[in-house]
């Protein structure tokens, strides 16, 4: 397993920090068509002696998903995933979310010690948004899809892009919709259950065809973490280590240590199915002194997160 990380801001200070905690690679945004950005952000990675292991958020897909792409941003993706396999980027997490993208209702739950966390609440949806983002209330999605027409947009996108990927070395992995609901803000969901999960891997079956395994939206579905681990194992790509207490309709995050999944089990069931890829905390509480950072993407916490993290790693090597 490689201990991976967002670094929010991507400064060198936070780069040193990584290096120093034992992070091995970085995860980073797609900056959008022009490649040589991502050239000039992976070179600069280098010099800290870090790597860039995957490529999640900010994806052309959007058209894609809602089944309107007019070619565009298929091309986009493809062109990206043969740029990545040309520079040695083996991941690409994406996600199939109609309208929106990770949603919370609250930013500031109270945890261990006053420590604030990132919250939802299904009977607050009106103020739904991305922390640190936009409010859904200000800028409504879009509505109207049917899990009928996701499933069959995804299938479209998966026969286009999955040779692609293969011819390039490139893994897709698909991150569980967050909150996992059937159905949010006027559009159904398709990743809010394993059984979704399955039948994503069974559309185009390929290596290159994978999951991105978010432990707190999985556990918010109300399952055994540590067995679907084992159940899925041979398909998860990319692993979020986080945890949380709750359900899809109302759940906070926690730290890692303190939520409702064991997660000693857990690192357990990766070692048992073979996993060897990246691993991130994702989302963090905020801590003392942090309050001018963006919610769930401050640095202190991740520093816990990575000691913690290592910590199973190593106690449960064989």
């Amino acid at each position: 397993m490689k201990l991976a990380s967002v670094l929010t801001p991507l400064s060198d200070h936070n780069l040193t920090l990584a290096a120093q905690t034992g992070v091995e690679e970085i995860v980073v945004r797609c900056p959008g068509p022009d490649l040589a950005e991502l050239d000039a952000t992976k070179a600069r990675i280098d010099t800290f002696g870090l790597r860039v292991g995957v490529v999640e958020g900010g994806l052309p897909i959007q058209n894609i998903k809602l089944g309107r792409d007019d070619g565009t941003e298929i091309a986009q993706m493809k062109a990206l995933i043969r740029h990545l396999g040309d520079i040695g980027v083996p991941i690409v997490c994406y996600n199939f979310m109609a309208g929106t993208d990770w949603i919370r209702t609250r930013v500031d739950a109270p945890e261990r010690g006053g420590a604030k966390v990132t919250a939802f609440d299904l009977a607050e949806v009106g103020n739904a948004g991305i922390p640190g983002r936009e409010s859904y209330r200000d800028t409504p999605p879009e509505s109207g899809m049917s899990r009928e027409a996701l499933w069959t947009n995804l299938e479209a996108f998966l026969t286009e892009i999955v040779p692609v990927a293969e011819e390039a070395g490139v893994t897709l992995a698909m991150h569980p919709d967050d909150p996992p609901l059937p159905s949010l803000l006027g559009n159904d969901r398709i990743m809010y259950d394993v059984a979704g999960f399955e039948r994503l891997v069974n559309l185009v079956p390929s290596p290159s065809n994978a999951i991105g395994f978010c432990q707190g939206t999985f556990s918010e579905m109300g399952i055994d973490i540590p067995a679907t681990i084992r159940r899925l194992g041979r398909h998860i790509a990319y692993v979020h280590f986080r945890d949380v207490r709750g359900t899809p309709d109302s759940f906070t995050e926690t730290w890692q240590d303190n939520g409702q999944t064991d997660m000693v089990e857990a690192m357990r069931a990766y070692r048992e199915v073979g996993f060897e890829g990246p691993m991130r905390p994702d989302h963090v509480p905020q801590l003392i002194g942090e309050d001018e950072g963006s919610p769930g993407y401050t640095m202190l916490g991740r520093l816990y997160a990575y000691g913690y993290i290592r910590g199973l790693i190593q106690a449960t090597a064989p």
